[in-house]
């Protein structure tokens, strides 16, 4: 009876190794996939945030912070940028989006929390430089 769980043991190593192999290039595939600000991290913000932070809006006039274009959310907030290329994990952009600490304020203020998939594309955006593309 070994001679026989011996083929289907192989078998199953190789179907299990290819297996890893293939879900491993489609995460670098969605992980090194370019995100464009225009595309993918524009809509997000409107959808989310403009509401509050468009230029005139009470959120945008509390903080400064306003969503209209790129060149706006680089700028930041009253305090200071909000969005440090190359690292989602100091940019307060990602950290009030995420929840990623237990702050008192997260956003979208008061509404549902972004998705995780739009989470990600903000974190791809910023840890890749935060590009205008």
């Amino acid at each position: 009876m070994s001679t026989r769980i011996a083929p289907l043991a192989i078998l199953f190593i190789l179907t299990a190794s290819l297996t890893a192999c293939e879900k491993t290039e489609q995460a670098e595939k969605s992980e090194h996939r370019k995100i464009s600000f225009a595309d993918d991290v524009a809509p997000i913000i409107q959808k989310h945030c403009a509401e509050c932070h468009a230029a005139g809006l009470p959120g945008a006039m509390a903080t400064g912070f306003v969503t209209d274009t790129y060149q706006s959310i680089m700028n930041g907030t009253l305090s200071g940028q909000i969005v440090n290329p190359g690292s989602a994990r100091t940019s307060s952009l990602y950290i009030l989006v995420s929840g990623k600490d237990n702050l008192a304020v997260t956003m979208p203020h008061g509404k549902k929390p972004l998705e995780t998939g739009d989470i990600e594309i903000i974190r791809a955006w910023i840890d890749s430089g935060a590009l205008e593309n």
